[in-house]
């Protein structure tokens, strides 16, 4: 009884899980995009926006939600290995697992390293 419980309410857990992610690399996608053109806006008058983090670092806002995206993926991911039934589904699975992973870690670095830079960015700008 609990398998079919099982093999009902996990797929539209999943399907859930995989939609929010899109949901939120979409909305964190448009997001980027209205702040870049504002940006540009702002440059074109010659005067800056008051909201110099989401302005100054367009692509940590992006990088941020396709992080915050791809973690919903994986959970779902992971979630899917409870209804595999037999080993050529595990290797197709474990090999986007892997895929999204390497993707997840080389994003956090760059974001790291794009705060980093406009951090320091910041500091000079205030000291001159």
């Amino acid at each position: 009884m609990l398998e079919s419980v099982m093999n009902l309410i996990l797929p539209i857990i999943i399907h859930i899980l995989e939609l929010m992610g899109v949901a939120i690399i979409c909305f964190g996608a448009v997001r980027s995009i209205i702040t870049y053109f504002k940006t540009q806006l702002a440059k074109g008058k010659g005067r800056r926006l008051s909201d110099a983090k989401g302005v100054d670092n367009v692509k940590v806002m992006l990088g941020t939600s396709l992080e915050l995206g791809l973690e919903f993926k994986m959970g779902a991911e992971i979630i899917k290995t409870l209804l595999i039934r037999d080993l050529s589904e595990i290797w197709i699975l474990a090999a986007i697992i892997v895929l999204r992973t390497m993707l997840s870690v080389l994003l956090h670095f760059e974001m790291r390293t794009e705060k980093k830079k406009s951090e320091v960015d910041t500091k000079l700008k205030e000291s001159n």
